[in-house]
């Protein structure tokens, strides 16, 4: 970069506060703080039991707005059916416009086609008041989400209805709705109308840099090819959210011409989500001329991480790079990059699977003649002094090992070698054949001597990560046969594996991920069968491997399969029962919602009256990482059982000495896991809480495998998300200590976490 580049960077980097705090999208306005406490504590019970009647009907009708405005957004976080035609009269008649728009919000929150009409009308009056348009194109992106492909029809005429509303608002540039265009955006991304293209590129002219960085958000997500040169260009714009959303549509769209450009960005923006963002497009323009501007980037990170110099991300970018690495130079034997990744992993102790995967793609036979597949004890000991205690090392090599199914025909001596090591690593039949020659540790085996735990009186997961290895192991096992073309059922069926007899119940959830993706049989559905009959007698606190296992029956499309689906029907946990409705349904055998019910909470009264009691304090939590602390705001009248449940949560130590398990730069760092491995939780679920506060830089949301899935996991997102909005609850905002949560790479620590309410 010349030297007048870096002066620009420098003004460009000093205005990124200014430029970000004025594209914030409005706050969600205040709802419950003249609810009445008794009224609100009816609400928020009803919210948790995921119960709608006749009480919250009649609350719709309320003398005041505030109290139908609350009872609005319980019945769209109920997600009963039932309550669509009331919120759409609401929508249609009711007097105060703060009302209406909760009503439209709420439509999107039940997903109900039954709704479209009234927000189709709203859409179609271009006269309606700019904050109700809003939530309704918002709510119909969800709807249209959330229809069936074969639906094709009112896909088509949704669609249609979206992209028209951003044309009305592009129409009138002096005047257009800010809100309206964001969500409106966000309700095109979700959609995937055909013509977006032409409706969303305007917007990229527009002086608001949260709008630019919006629509070329949509763009990356949708693919859009359109509007190279514009984006291009927008590779320069003061804002660093606009520069790296435009680095991902040029990936997206393969946009070859802007190399240069993009390279430059790699190597010398800023702000680390510039980067990060281009290092992953220069992956997807597939050009080798990067490999060596990019490898020198990565020594010089390399350099400072090892001796602790101030470094932002350095860990993070690093990876980035190596994954880009291992897409650009497949079966290149690049010898400088080798030496690269072969240091990289010794300073890392086989942590990071990105390694591992790019390191089998460049050079497949150089990876499996390098410690710790080969090598003397003392040897491998040297390299990983403290290997034994790093299980996340046997999830690390399994996925580079998956990467040997890729290779082609002429090395099949490289990929049977891939094949014995995994057979080791996981005990499959035939690893003790004498004529299987490897060298790999016993201590980096899947923890596969397990005992099968079938006949004990309680299966519930102890929460132990060391389990988990076997469920990734497994994974990348069948995936390897998979891309084989070999009969994978026998290497994940009961007999062979006996996985569903583990005590930890996501190698079971995994068991049953893999047999849904085989081909049906008898086999198949008896296993599946006996191992949901075992996990609803047993697993009384954690419903994953339930849920897997209704999800792998569900695909066997036999009568048989669907018997064993209507026995969950008797679960006393509300999301089976919930799941085997909906999959029934899908299957043709039955409509049995009345069966759901509502949710047995763990919560009481004097839960919820604490809850509440928040409202209108301030309560922060101070976070301190290995890297430093942040300070979390939470928002206790958005999200009062979201807020309760953290402090709880915290104040027992819960958090304390946790494992960061999961960074994305440019998207979140999450937390709140016991497992280490994003699977863990506290042994219990609790309801979302979704709000319309938007997902901006510094949002604190709570992380799901589903709807009401949340436990203890948590995330905080380093730029705005708009896709997340409505999806997740958002609790809280990090108010101090950015940059902290800026430099957290995977596998640091929070060393505790102390709440303070005031």
């Amino acid at each position: 970069m010349k030297k007048s580049g870096q002066t620009f960077w420098a003004i460009a980097f000093l205005a990124i506060s200014l430029s970000t705090a004025a594209a914030q999208r409005p706050r969600a306005r205040a709802i419950t703080a003249t609810v009445p406490v008794s009224t609100l504590l009816q609400i928020i019970r009803a919210e948790d039991e995921r119960h709608w009647d006749n009480n919250l009907r009649i609350l719709l009708a309320d003398h005041y707005p505030k109290v139908r405005k609350r009872a609005a957004l319980a019945a769209g976080r109920i997600g009963d059916e039932r309550a669509v035609p009331a919120l759409a009269d609401l929508l249609k008649q009711d007097t105060d416009n703060d009302v209406r728009q909760m009503g439209a919000f709420a439509i999107g929150e039940i997903e109900s086609p039954a709704g479209a009409d009234a927000l189709m009308a709203v859409l179609n009056n271009t006269g309606e008041p700019s904050d109700v348009r809003a939530r309704a194109v918002e709510a119909l992106g969800k709807i249209v989400a959330a229809l069936p492909e074969s639906d094709k029809e009112r896909k088509l005429s949704y669609g249609e209805a979206i992209l028209n509303s951003l044309k009305f608002e592009a129409g009138r540039r002096s005047m257009p709705n800010r809100l309206t265009i964001l969500l409106g955006l966000t309700a095109t991304l979700r959609a995937r109308p055909d013509g977006a293209g032409p409706v969303v590129i305007p917007f990229l002219d527009y002086s608001d840099p949260r709008i630019v960085a919006d629509a070329l958000n949509t763009m990356a997500r949708l693919r859009l090819k359109e509007g190279n040169e514009q984006v291009r260009r927008l590779l320069n714009h003061g804002d660093p959210i606009v520069r790296a959303n435009a680095a991902r549509v040029i990936g997206a769209a393969e946009h070859k011409e802007a190399f240069d450009d993009l390279l430059a960005h790699a190597l010398n923006d800023p702000d680390l989500r510039v980067r990060v963002s281009a290092i992953r497009a220069l992956g997807n323009l597939k050009n080798e001329r990067a490999a060596r501007p990019v490898v020198a980037r990565a020594e010089t990170l390399l350099a400072g991480y090892k001796t602790n110099a101030p470094n932002l991300g350095a860990k993070n970018e690093i990876l980035e790079i190596v994954t880009t690495l291992g897409r650009l130079l497949q079966s290149s034997n690049n010898s400088e990059v080798i030496n690269l990744l072969k240091r990289f992993r010794i300073f890392d102790q086989l942590q990071s699977p990105e390694t591992e995967i790019a390191f089998a793609r460049i050079s497949p036979e150089t990876y499996l003649a390098t410690e710790p597949f080969v090598g003397t004890s003392e040897k491998i000991a040297k390299s990983f002094p403290n290997l034994e205690k790093t299980w996340r090392a046997s999830n690390s090599l399994a996925q580079g090992l998956a990467e040997f199914a890729s290779l082609p025909s002429d090395k099949t001596h490289v990929r049977s070698m891939a094949l014995m090591n995994f057979a080791l690593m996981i005990e499959a039949p035939g690893s003790h054949d004498p004529t299987i020659v490897t060298t790999i540790p016993t201590y980096l085996r899947a923890y596969a001597g397990f005992k099968n735990e079938i006949d004990r009186p309680e299966l519930r997961s102890p929460n132990n990560p060391k389990e988990d290895v076997l469920s990734r192991t497994l994974r990348a096992y069948v995936t390897y046969r998979k891309k084989n073309a070999v009969a994978t059922s026998a290497y994940v069926s009961w007999k062979d594996y006996r996985a569903f007899g583990y005590n930890d119940v996501f190698v079971r959830a995994t068991a049953a991920e893999l047999l849904g993706e085989q081909p049906p049989s008898k086999e198949n559905t008896e296993a599946l069968n006996t191992a949901l009959s075992q996990a609803l007698k047993f697993d009384n606190h954690d419903n994953d491997a339930a849920l897997a296992i209704l999800e792998a029956l569900a695909k066997q499309k036999t009568n048989e399969a669907n018997d064993a689906i209507k026995t969950a029907l008797n679960s006393s946990d509300h999301l089976i029962r919930r799941k085997a409705v909906a999959l029934l349904k899908a299957n043709g055998a039955g409509d049995f919602s009345d069966r759901i019910g509502t949710v047995k909470t763990r919560n009481t009264e004097v839960d919820y009256r604490r809850a509440v009691s928040r409202i209108g304090k301030h309560v922060t939590a101070t976070v301190m990482t290995s890297k430093g602390s942040f300070t979390i705001e939470f928002l206790p009248e958005d999200a009062p059982l979201t807020v309760d449940n953290f402090v709880q949560l915290a104040r027992k130590g819960f958090f304390n000495g946790q494992t960061i398990p999961r960074v994305v730069p440019d998207f979140v760092v999450q937390a709140g896991d016991p497992r280490g491995d994003t699977n863990g939780g506290p042994g219990y679920q609790i309801r979302c809480e979704i709000n319309e506060v938007p997902y901006d830089r510094a949002a604190v949301g709570m992380a799901l495998s589903g709807k009401d899935t949340g436990g203890s996991q948590w995330f905080v997102t380093h730029s705005p998300q708009p896709h997340l909005d409505g999806g997740y609850t958002v609790f809280g905002h990090v108010t101090k200590g950015m940059d902290v949560v800026d430099n957290i790479s995977r596998g640091d620590t929070i060393r505790r976490v102390v709440v303070n309410e005031r």
